[in-house]
């Protein structure tokens, strides 16, 4: 993610000014008077009183509330050069001020800065302060501001699903083989989608869902994009997974945005890959099932079956595991017509393995009838592999 020179200065500039006001509170007060309490050299307090009773002492700065001092004295070792030296005072000492204006030794006083109350506000202030420009950066980004293009912090409740205005997926009816049953049946919904006139002018209904039920592997999913490519109408694709948040309410939200771009392009397909993450049937779970999950099947049992409806959308859906899907789902109405997508025979794994050896180079010796008869039990995507 680039970050502007903006969204550098928001987060920088505050941890500056926290610094600085920390720097001065440790600093210890005005900047007069910093370069006065500085003595690198510390001297005893039974020494400075050898100094004062000599008179060697000149001036006395006390600091930190009568606590420390730093002196000006005249060092005998130094050719009676003028030196200063940090000096720790006891706790009550009140006759040394005493002794000092009687012998007329220059004093001041400088009281301690409550630089503490300060540095507290600011930091009691610094959180709030960077959580608001956090929320203002996010809802930037949310809108397409700071940062770049739209982010997606705040599009929780929007549809995942994958959307082509024109199936362009490659498969056709003539790239599936080994279940011609299962095509047979689905070449009626293509027909419905180039052609409605044919069924509406008898008085025919077409099925709204249509649900593709077999063994991993058997073509389920590649039965769904050869219906899209064959029908040319607009397709949506999306897992059963995608419904499914954390956050309550999402996967009911993601529903009605998916019907409802389906409705703006309709007549058009809904593919809707493993329902069974989804569609489980209600109140089978601990404690009486997923309360998200149940609100996202509920949208859907209205979204294909409701008050409004839904004309011109077709909802095909896959799965192996249709023994659990709840029975609202399966009734007339919704997925009223499913479509078994089995293991192929003999005949239907020879179609598959010449489909799969179409552009492929293949020795004189090998026998694809042979193969399809070794491979008893195999799906579609056994025979690929």
């Amino acid at each position: 993610m680039k970050l502007s020179w903006r969204v550098i200065l928001l987060w920088t500039l505050p941890a500056l000014l926290i610094g600085f006001f920390f720097w001065q509170g440790s600093m210890g007060g005005d900047p007069a008077n910093m370069s006065r309490n500085t003595a690198s050299t510390r001297m005893t307090y039974g020494r400075f009183l050898d100094y004062l009773d000599s008179g060697r002492v000149t001036a006395v700065d006390l600091y930190d509330g009568g606590r420390t001092a730093v002196i000006e004295a005249v060092d005998p070792q130094l050719d009676n050069r003028v030196m200063r030296w940090r000096v720790d005072l006891p706790g009550s000492a009140p006759e040394l001020v005493e002794r000092l204006r009687d012998s007329d030794i220059s004093l001041d006083s400088h009281p301690p800065r409550n630089d503490g109350a300060l540095v507290g506000i600011l930091g009691n202030l610094l959180f709030p302060f960077l959580l608001i420009a956090g929320l203002f950066f996010l809802f930037r980004r949310s809108n397409g501001g700071v940062g770049g293009g739209p982010g997606q912090a705040m599009n929780f409740g929007k549809s995942k699903a994958r959307f082509m205005m024109e199936a362009k997926t490659g498969i056709m009816f003539d790239d599936v083989a080994g279940i011609d049953e299962a095509k047979e049946e689905l070449e009626e919904v293509v027909t419905f989608l180039k052609k409605p006139e044919r069924f509406t002018a008898v008085g025919a209904r077409i099925p709204k869902g249509v649900l593709l039920v077999g063994p991993p592997g058997t073509g389920k999913t590649l039965l769904a994009k050869a219906i899209a490519g064959e029908a040319g109408v607009p397709f949506f694709s999306i897992s059963g997974s995608e419904f499914v948040e954390m956050f309550v309410g999402v996967g009911a939200s993601r529903v009605r945005d998916l019907f409802k771009k389906a409705k703006e392009n309709a007549p058009c397909i809904i593919f809707i890959d493993e329902i069974d993450a989804v569609g489980r049937s209600r109140g089978s779970g601990i404690g009486g099932g997923n309360d998200e999950r149940e609100q996202t099947l509920n949208q859907m049992l209205t979204e294909m079956d409701g008050f409004e409806g839904n004309s011109g959308i077709i909802v095909i859906a896959a799965t192996n595991r249709v023994d659990v899907l709840d029975s609202a789902l399966l009734r007339p109405g919704r997925f009223d017509r499913q479509v078994s997508v089995d293991p192929p025979d003999v005949k239907g794994r020879i179609a598959v393995l010449e489909v799969h050896a179409r552009n492929k180079k293949l020795a004189d010796e090998i026998s694809l009838d042979a193969i399809a008869r070794r491979t008893p039990g195999f799906t579609g995507a056994d025979l690929a592999n």
